[in-house]
């Protein structure tokens, strides 16, 4: 969680650093994001089978399977970063602009995501080298070099955002210069502390094939759900977009305000979740598996559903930090409140999916969170808000209702599915029992 407030204060700083641009800036970053979101996902995707797999393997002291599914892990993401730099190289100005941007708006998401592009083999490096050494129980090394990359990133936002001191003033290429520079840091620095002494994990020479299927396996709806929910935001955004420029930027502006205080929680439970899970099916107990991944949700409940209230309650005074535009605050500040009714079921949702993630069951968040982005968030709103007219109320209320349908979904996958013992088949598949 700690980690994850400065890497969520990180992207809130991008935000009221190009809000002071000006609202075209702040849907350029915005839009930029959307395709920036693809390297994410697959980061995260194998993030989430090496977590899977390593906490399965500490639990079970299988310590040379697990070393192997971290470096194949890391492996696969570099291979897997090299076309989103050829894709940005060619086309990054032209994606941008065929979501519907103005031309000016198009021009500054382009130059953006070129940059992002650049570096992204790196990210999936930080994303999957992370969350393999948490999967192993050690979440302080990626907090410790995250922190450090994070103060870099935003110190380099402001200063070459707005030309602080010796800085040049660079604006939104500032902004991505600094998001480049802290994604190469994270990943040469985890990639320091697995080949020395500082953790417990270790590189080795790829060899069991049973690992790398496994691998693989998991993580591919992992990805899966990530690029559907991303693929879903292109057509949110030109809804969006069809309601005017200072729509698109409220809701960047109002999701980032819900992100920035509750977002850390959400992740860090969901990460927790993951892993002792994992090690709890690993160690042989899937009833202490279970009662650890309905805990985890009753403490999102408590702590994220609470802080979820106040947001609807001070929406209005979080969003003035980013704008003051009229129509763009009143509307951030609509979404935001959206954001906080919801807080309860999104807070369960990813504490329920990281659960499952645990038990190597990846395919049924996939199911619940692609159907209810497009049932919903594009279905439910382009429905309702465009073709009923009832404007962004139709929009608001698609927002709920994807984050009600896919906590659903996960809860009763939870609850009956057959994710332990599906656990337990893959473990003495690839000879985790015994392994020392």
């Amino acid at each position: 969680m700690a980690e994850q407030v400065l890497r969520t204060l990180m992207r809130t700083t991008d935000i009221i650093v190009t809000a002071l641009f000006s609202p075209a800036a702040v849907a350029a970053i915005g839009l930029a994001d959307l395709y920036a979101r693809l390297p994410l996902r697959i980061g995260l995707g194998l993030g989430g089978g090496a977590i899977a797999l390593s906490s399965q393997d500490t639990g079970r002291d299988a310590t040379a399977n697990r070393d192997e599914a971290i470096t194949q892990a890391i492996l696969v993401g570099v291979v897997a970063g090299i076309p989103f730099v050829l894709f940005g190289l060619l086309f990054a100005e032209p994606a941008i602009a065929i979501l519907g941007a103005p031309e000016n708006v198009a021009r500054m998401g382009g130059t953006y995501l070129l940059i992002i592009f650049l570096t992204a083999p790196a990210r999936h490096v930080a994303l999957v080298a992370a969350r393999s050494l948490q999967g192993t129980g050690d979440t302080k090394t990626p907090m410790y070099i995250n922190v450090v990359s994070n103060l870099l990133n935003i110190g380099g936002t402001v200063a070459l955002g707005l030309g602080l001191g010796p800085f040049p003033n660079l604006e939104i290429v500032g902004v991505g210069i600094a998001t480049a520079v802290g994604n190469l840091f994270t990943a040469t620095a985890l990639l320091l502390a697995i080949r020395t002494n500082w953790t417990q994990a270790s590189f080795v020479r790829p060899q069991n094939q049973t690992i790398t299927k496994q691998l693989l396996v998991v993580s591919a709806p992992r990805i899966g759900e990530g690029i559907a929910a991303t693929i879903a935001e292109f057509p949110f955004n030109a809804i969006l977009l069809a309601f005017g420029t200072e729509v698109n930027a409220a809701y960047q502006i109002g999701r980032r305000v819900y992100q920035q205080v509750t977002g850390p929680l959400s992740r860090g439970y969901s990460v927790a979740s993951s892993v002792v899970v994992g090690q709890a099916l690993g160690s042989g107990d899937p009833e202490r598996a279970r009662f650890e991944g309905w805990a985890t949700v009753a403490l999102g409940l408590v702590t994220v559903g609470g802080i979820g209230g106040v947001l609807f309650l001070v929406a209005e005074p979080l969003v003035r930090l980013f704008t003051s535009d009229p129509p763009t605050l009143e509307y951030a500040a609509d979404f935001a409140r959206v954001y906080g009714l919801a807080a309860p079921f999104l807070v369960s949702f990813v504490v329920l999916a990281g659960s499952l993630q645990g038990g190597s069951d990846t395919k049924t968040p996939f199911f619940a969170r692609t159907s209810g982005m497009f049932l919903f968030m594009v279905g439910f709103s382009w429905l309702v808000g465009v073709r009923m007219d009832y404007g962004v109320m139709g929009v608001y209320a698609g927002i709920l209702l994807h984050y009600v349908w896919a906590m659903g979904i996960v809860g009763a996958g939870f609850y009956w599915g057959g994710w332990a013992s599906r656990a337990a088949a893959m473990m003495e598949e690839r000879g985790s029992a015994g392994e020392t």
